[in-house]
């Protein structure tokens, strides 16, 4: 049974280690993908992004599958979560083979960061190889095909959207042919997820759910947002983060333009997108499980804007889900709070 999460992939496992409390406000989340791995490519857009292992992920490169990506806060201090995971996946034996010895494996562990030092108000609060393993330990726990927890979890537990506080998101769709295309965000933009007129969200607006609250309702969220504004640092770097996966039969190329054409979805949900102080990453990920029509060259055409919408739901989710939050290192209210349940008009 399907339950709209990155989980309806069959084989995909998503877990998270979560940080709050004395000056934390962070976390990670780790995408595991079924053993033996997933065809993999990234696309950063970005002109500020903190990654790891991206470069193996290139369709001129060697490795061609990966055992699992990780998602972290901490920016660059929180790759270190990565660690984490390779030593579990070599417990495990999971990993690019390196030897005769099943044991000699190299884990390829791709990774990217947000920005959320300080969020909890210690700056040196930031997840750590302890909190990767953590991280896909609970992943590997989870039931296969289970709901994922949303919101202020793992990666997303200090991420904030604008001037609201944003978190993780997930969404799939299962198309005609079969296959199914889900994504799981990580939303920590610069930009905004508010049509600013309105108090809409553009994630919504753009999907044809028109859902704009009370005139009285947007001034009160507006003057709520101006005064948490006034109160928070400006933060120097954000980012947005995604991981694509569907049971579809991809090279490594066909993943590229996967997580390519994935970039769309954040750009209907956020504005502006991509700029300087971001460092948006897609990821996509293919199990393989079901072949694509080879005798038609545009098959790959349906899974390319599934994979779009369910950015732009994931990262609606992420936003609905989200949780305020008021600490020593801010005010973030959430978009719930300010602007309660969906209404329409």
């Amino acid at each position: 049974m399907a339950v709209d999460a990155l989980t309806d992939v069959r084989g995909m496992r998503v877990g998270h280690a979560t940080h709050t409390g004395g000056g934390r406000l962070t976390g990670t989340t780790v995408v595991l993908a079924p053993e033996g791995g997933a065809v993999a490519a990234v696309d950063v857009r970005g002109g500020g992004p903190g990654t790891k292992e991206t470069d193996a992920l290139d369709p001129r490169n060697l490795v061609r599958t990966v055992e699992a990506v990780v998602l972290t806060g901490g920016s660059a201090y929180g790759l270190d979560a990565a660690s984490g995971v390779m030593a579990w996946l070599e417990e495990q034996h999971r990993g690019v083979r390196v030897g005769a010895d099943p044991a000699h494996v190299v884990p390829v562990v791709p990774a990217a960061c947000v920005f959320d030092l300080g969020r909890g108000g210690d700056f040196r609060a930031r997840p750590d190889a302890v909190s990767g393993r953590e991280a896909v330990e609970d992943a590997a726990a989870s039931p296969p095909g289970g709901a994922v927890p949303e919101g202020c979890v793992g990666a997303g537990t200090g991420a904030v959207v604008g001037a609201l506080k944003g978190g993780v998101g997930t969404a799939s769709a299962a198309l005609g042919s079969g296959v199914t295309v889900a994504a799981l965000v990580v939303a920590n933009a610069v930009g905004s997820v508010v049509e600013p007129e309105t108090g809409a969200l553009y994630g919504e607006l753009c999907q044809g759910r028109v859902r704009y609250p009370e005139e009285d309702v947007h001034e009160a969220a507006r003057r709520r947002l101006d005064e948490a504004a006034r109160q928070n640092a400006p933060s120097p770097l954000n980012t947005t983060l995604a991981v694509v996966a569907t049971d579809a039969d991809l090279s490594k190329a066909q993943c590229r333009k996967l997580a390519g054409t994935a970039h769309d979805g954040i750009a209907r949900a956020v504005r502006p997108v991509h700029l300087l102080n971001d460092g948006d990453t897609v990821f996509a990920l293919a199990t393989g499980a079901r072949r694509l029509d080879t005798d038609d060259p545009l098959a790959l055409n349906g899974i390319l804007a599934a994979g779009a919408d369910v950015v732009t739901r994931a990262i609606v989710r992420a936003v609905r889900a989200a949780e305020s939050v008021r600490g020593p290192g801010g005010v973030w209210p959430s978009y719930g709070e300010l602007y309660g349940a969906p209404g329409r008009r």
